[in-house]
């Protein structure tokens, strides 16, 4: 299965330095973690959505893997406490904060997938520039299941 993966930092980190530097080291913990990256976007620079201060890199990844999507999102939020964010359970009013690393699962080749903690697509991928722009860059042609416009179209109507 393919999935298109979102990258997201806006802190620094201790060893490894500035955000664009952890999202390098995040798709190297992709690869580490079993997952074959297909194909990486070239990192942004954006303005952050809420409360947080500081600007983001972001960047996407199409990535091939057996998993499914729940088991993928455990992999994905396991990157992430091993970057220092804290665990799920922990983000309670934490939304739009600065964070060491974000993971975000965009879109799969099964279509859609609903459950109490993961929705693909994305539910706000169509209104983030930060998310379209990279993603767009390397998948322009794979289609949104729900508008049934392609990665290209969508970032073109922001």
């Amino acid at each position: 299965m393919l999935y298109l993966i979102a990258l997201g930092s806006n802190m620094r980190h201790p060893r490894l330095g500035q955000p664009r530097a952890i999202l390098d080291a995040a798709i190297e913990a992709l690869t580490q973690n079993g997952l074959d990256v297909l194909v990486q976007s070239p990192t942004i620079a954006s303005r952050p959505l809420g409360p947080s201060q500081r600007n983001f890199a972001n960047g996407a990844a199409v990535v091939e893997t057996q998993l499914s999507p729940p088991q993928l999102l455990d992999v994905l939020q396991s990157i992430e406490r091993e970057f220092g964010r804290p665990a799920p359970q922990k983000r309670i009013g934490q939304r739009w904060r600065a964070r060491m690393l974000d993971l975000d699962i965009v879109l799969w080749s099964g279509g859609m997938w609903q459950s109490p903690h993961l929705t693909i697509p994305h539910t706000d991928m169509a209104q983030r520039n930060f998310v379209l722009g990279p993603a767009a860059s390397i998948a322009g042609d794979w289609r949104d299941p729900v508008s049934g416009l392609t990665l290209r179209q969508l970032n073109a109507r922001l």
